[in-house]
């Protein structure tokens, strides 16, 4: 009886002592698996240890400035909870930016030197923050150093640009959650030697880091920065306009009624020599008028964004940023808005487009990451133009087709492997899988029985019969 005593004893401690070692175990973070670098094949991003990284970036350009501890906090939080792992920021969106505590970010102009203040939060301890939240949570920060307004009104020299890089160098290379945007919605052309000396400065005291230019809508900073060895991969801007918004930009890069086409940009951008992995950095904003500028237009809705977010990923980008009319300007009673937002930020991050894009990332991580390639050839039918876009990607064993009417398309599935193949339909409005089921190969139609309508979008899934991606991955969906 003692011999079984002391037994039992010993097994509750045991039991104890797993117990306290697993409550005190921190959650795995990204960069648990190395810092984020750019895969072999230069076309996605992934961790030191070959783990994919699937960019989902939400958009909170004005967050240093217009948030205070408590809603950072709480905007942080609920990021996470809708699967986003990047937030877009912008700590010095002007030259005068001034945060909710009535802190300047340049209270001595670009000297730096006297700055941290004992005692003081001053605004770049808020940017910390932020930084430091977001770390805690497995979040990436993209820092936009700069917008390009105040550099476009010549508010900042070469030399500025210099001593401004240091010192956000300096302050934010030991957080291993950063990413740096040079440039802020501006044509790389537009006092390039600004972004060249700011881009060139944070690399020399950074390295570490991955870095891209955001540029102005429409343009892809691979028309400017391709070849700098500063720029790790290439980000466009397709913008807020619909097809037939042109506007008297002046320089208007793209063809007439292509506006909304953001799948362009990504072939465009894949096209070019060094070949460098691509993202759309700003699609159309949910909530937000068509063109921007006029609040009697439309407003960008759910679907829209949907749209914008599966082209681009399907044509080749290697993630994805959505974006918020009223969460980009971080929009709450007190503050003017702009481009007619209504909705204060907190309730914009519960709005359907936000919700939807977890789903998107739940897709691409099913199925093995680094082989996937753009290919229309798996569509052997005439394509559409505008909204009848159909486009497709692939691995050696997998095709997603995303369709944005739910049209009858014809799909060739002997481009992938297997003598059997198994379709299912996948909804990026609530991540639901429904099975076709099991066929030969050869062309086969296909459309969803929920009818042809813009905005009734669908993604066919194809497989080799023998794989398992959507048993093992897909099936056990999140409730809406």
């Amino acid at each position: 009886m003692k011999k079984t005593g002391l037994l039992l004893f010993a097994l509750c401690l045991v039991t104890l002592s797993g117990i306290a070692r697993n409550e005190s175990k921190k959650p795995e973070m990204p960069w648990d698996n190395g810092k984020l670098k750019v895969s072999g094949n230069r076309r996605f991003l992934q961790h030191e240890n070959g783990k994919p990284f699937f960019w989902l970036g939400e958009t909170a350009w004005l967050l240093p400035s217009r948030s205070n501890r408590d809603e950072v906090d709480y905007f942080i939080s609920e990021t996470k909870k809708n699967g986003y792992n990047v937030i877009q920021i912008s700590v010095l969106h002007t030259v005068r930016a001034m945060n909710v505590y009535g802190h300047w970010a340049l209270p001595s102009g670009f000297d730096f030197k006297d700055m941290d203040q004992s005692g003081q939060y001053n605004y770049w301890r808020h940017v910390d923050h932020i930084v430091e939240q977001a770390r805690e949570s497995g979040i990436y920060i993209g820092i936009v150093c700069v917008w390009g307004t105040p550099v476009q009104q010549k508010q900042m020299t070469v030399e500025d640009a210099e001593k401004y890089g240091e010192f956000l160098a300096e302050r934010y290379k030991k957080y291993p959650n950063i990413i740096w945007f040079i440039g802020g919605d501006i044509r790389g052309d537009v006092e390039p030697g600004i972004w060249k000396a700011l881009a060139t400065t944070i690399r020399k005291a950074d390295p570490d880091h991955l870095m891209t230019f955001h540029p102005r809508g429409r343009t892809t900073s691979a028309t400017w920065f391709n070849n700098e060895s500063w720029l790790d991969f290439n980000m466009f801007q397709s913008g807020h306009r619909r097809y037939g918004q042109r506007f008297g930009d002046g320089d208007y890069p793209i063809e007439e009624n292509t506006e909304e086409d953001n799948w362009r940009f990504a072939e465009r951008s894949l096209a070019v020599d060094p070949l460098k992995p691509v993202i759309d950095g700003e699609p159309s904003y949910e909530d937000i008028p068509h063109g921007l500028h006029d609040t009697n237009e439309r407003y960008w809705q759910a679907e829209d964004v949907r749209r914008y977010a599966y082209w681009s990923v399907f044509a080749g980008s290697f993630g994805h940023t959505y974006g918020h009319n009223s969460t980009m300007q971080m929009l709450r009673p007190g503050y003017l808005a702009s481009f007619g937002a209504k909705k204060p930020w907190w309730d914009a991050i519960h709005d359907k487009g936000c919700q939807q894009m977890k789903y998107l990332k739940k897709l691409m991580l099913a199925f093995p990451f680094f082989e996937r390639i753009p290919d229309q050839s798996v569509l052997p039918g005439t394509n559409g133009l505008q909204y009848e876009r159909v486009i497709a990607t692939r691995g050696d064993d997998y095709i997603l087709v995303y369709n944005y009417t739910n049209r009858l398309v014809e799909v060739d599935p002997a481009k992938i492997s297997g003598a059997k193949k198994r379709a299912w339909w996948y909804s990026p409005v609530d991540g639901q899988v429904e099975y076709i089921g099991e066929f030969d190969n050869g062309k086969k139609t296909f459309i969803h029985d929920s009818g042809y309508r813009a905005g009734n979008d669908k993604v066919l899934v194809i497989t080799d019969a023998g794989a398992s991606y959507v048993k093992d991955n897909l099936e056990a969906v999140e409730s809406k």
